[in-house]
């Protein structure tokens, strides 16, 4: 038996519309009423956030001073992951194919993410995913789980999800960032870095995936061909 453990944002949602909407609103909070800014174009704004730019340097890049850059920072932390702007995320175009590929093969599918339940919950009722996903095949973070960083809380939860879940043959993992290949090579879990997220090929480089791909199809085309 073969099990898929795919990242929800990234290899499913693309979340750049939230995140720059987001980027949007703390240049608008943080400028002085007569400042000149310059508000970065969403392709800019993306390619920054998949370089792992942090925000102080996005801040400050946008015509913010470093004071007002430390506000831009706080205001966006407390806001991005906020209910109002879960609404801006979308379906990666080639994710509902892939979920679907993966479910007539016969592939045990769960997700995995640093969502809490109630961000997950909006998202599966707003996107109809719950038929890919039975609950029991749901990994993320309680309302009220205290985040420390999500490359420490993503290979407790990889560390949740193999004590409970059925044996396999043999799992492989999809995801768009550090914490996913951190978490699988933490459990000798073999992982397929996908570019459709929010990190570009020269970040997953650096932490040596089994294999980048565009997105999670070809992520799932691969997997089914071996």
């Amino acid at each position: 038996m073969l099990r898929l453990i795919t990242d929800f944002d990234g290899p499913i949602m693309d979340v750049s519309e939230r995140y720059y909407r987001v980027y949007q609103l703390c240049l608008e909070k943080t400028r002085y009423p007569e400042q000149t800014i310059i508000e970065l174009s969403k392709a800019e704004f993306w390619q920054l956030k998949r370089s792992h730019t942090p925000e102080l340097q996005i801040a400050l890049k946008s015509g913010l001073d470093p004071q007002q850059g430390q506000e831009f920072s706080q205001i966006r932390k407390q806001t991005v992951h906020t209910l109002p702007y879960f609404q801006y995320d979308a379906l990666i175009p080639t994710a509902l194919d892939a979920l679907s590929k993966v479910q007539s093969a016969g592939v045990d599918l769960a997700v995995m993410t640093m969502r809490r339940l109630r961000e997950l919950d909006y998202a599966f009722n707003r996107h109809n995913l719950a038929e890919f996903f039975p609950e029991n095949r749901r990994y993320c973070l309680s309302n009220d789980y205290v985040k420390t960083r999500d490359v420490e809380d993503k290979p407790l939860l990889m560390a949740r999800a193999l004590a409970e879940l059925p044996p396999v043959t043999d799992t492989w993992m999809v995801g768009d960032t550090e914490a996913d290949i951190t978490a699988a090579k933490k459990h000798h879990i073999k992982i397929i870095a996908v570019e459709s997220g929010i990190r570009d090929r020269t970040q997953l480089t650096s932490y040596q995936p089994d294999l980048i791909v565009p997105d999670l199809k070809t992520a799932v085309d691969f997997i089914l061909n071996q």
